[in-house]
């Protein structure tokens, strides 16, 4: 958990220091467990994924403001990393709503534990071509989880929970949906 807190750490510094980078990654094929996947059979739609977990990746700046209660507030592309880091700054105004955003999703296993933490995410900005930061959300999802690296929908609800005596933000999802168009995977604000 030391890793998972200092890399938002980390994340966060780069976020207000770093420069942009702008090479997109590769779409593999979309195989999921009992996700939605827009123009996909039913038979191509399932796979034995295992899950034992969740993932954080967000890092803090501050932005828009929280929807009110029984609305859906939608993250968009132009402001990603603003309104998440507003999430994470402002975590009561958000606690227990609804959240809508899209992603790429990506899992990740602590070796010295085996538990596997998921989340949809959007590169951010960095010091090197590649991928050196970042936002986005951890999600847990009691159905199949995607492919890593396939473009999804997220909605869920904002919930905290404590590992090891330390407090962490994720979704619980309503829906995770793989999706045919990907949107932009490097976002600057």
């Amino acid at each position: 958990m030391k890793k998972l807190l200092a890399l938002a750490v980390m994340a966060c510094i780069i976020l207000l220091a770093g420069c942009n980078s702008s090479t997109p990654s590769a779409n593999p094929p979309a195989n999921n467990n009992g996700v939605t996947q827009e123009g996909a059979s039913d038979a191509a739609l399932y796979n034995d994924v295992t899950q034992k977990g969740a993932a954080v990746t967000a890092a803090p700046t501050a932005a828009p403001t929280a929807a009110p209660v029984g609305e859906v507030f939608e993250i968009k592309e132009k402001m990603f990393i603003a309104q998440t880091n507003d999430i994470y700054y402002n975590t009561d105004d958000y606690m227990g709503k609804t959240i809508k955003y899209e992603g790429i999703f990506d899992a990740y296993t602590v070796h010295e534990t085996g538990i596997t933490y998921y989340s949809v995410i959007r590169n951010g900005p960095g010091c090197c071509p590649g991928v050196d930061n970042s936002a986005g959300f951890e999600v847990r999802w009691d159905k199949g989880y995607p492919n890593q690296n396939d473009w999804v929908e997220a909605v869920g609800v904002l919930e905290t929970y404590n590992e090891n005596g330390t407090p962490y933000l994720r979704l619980v999802l309503s829906s995770l949906t793989v999706l045919t168009t990907r949107g932009a995977e490097y976002v600057s604000q």
